[in-house]
């Protein structure tokens, strides 16, 4: 088993050893929320951090043939954030219920939890999404229109990476 160094808030990087050359970075934010704290269920208030970030730009090493999700997972491991997570067969891929304690619907009922990669929103699962050295890694809580609040939507259109 690979040993995982642990996340040090001054260096904002997660790098395992003999990974330094594949490293993307990801950023885990709430923003939308706080143009929506009318509609955030009350109980899920202390969660959300007062600038909204989650997680600051953070370098993380992977392996060869991780996904977003599994750059996901290590990041939250490492930085002790709460993630829940389900397996949705007919699309193949994890889906991303909370992270922080802040869930799909905590902030109406088209919120919950999108990814975009270089500025991309994939049509697709994040655990079908292969990383790539270099890659830009946003997780971003979307409040209104399933995505339109943070630059994305419903089945937005695209160009791959």
């Amino acid at each position: 088993m690979v040993k995982v160094q642990r996340l040090f808030a001054k260096t904002n990087s997660l790098i395992t050893p003999g990974q330094e050359g594949s490293v993307c970075t990801v950023t885990i934010v709430c923003d939308t929320v706080l143009d929506n704290l009318g509609s955030l269920d009350e109980e899920k208030a202390p969660y959300v951090p007062k600038d909204a970030v989650i997680l600051p730009r953070t370098q993380v090493s992977f392996a060869e043939g991780d996904t977003v999700f599994d750059v996901l997972q290590k990041v939250c491991t490492a930085a002790d954030i709460q993630l829940e997570y389900s397996w949705t067969p007919i699309y193949d891929s994890s889906y991303i219920e909370g992270i922080n304690h802040l869930y799909e619907f905590d902030c109406g009922k088209e919120s919950g939890w999108m990814y975009k990669v270089n500025g991309w929103f994939p049509n697709y699962g994040c655990s079908a999404c292969k990383v790539e050295n270099g890659d830009d890694i946003v997780w971003c809580y979307t409040c209104k229109g399933f995505g339109k609040d943070v630059g994305g939507g419903w089945m937005t259109e695209g160009t791959a990476k």
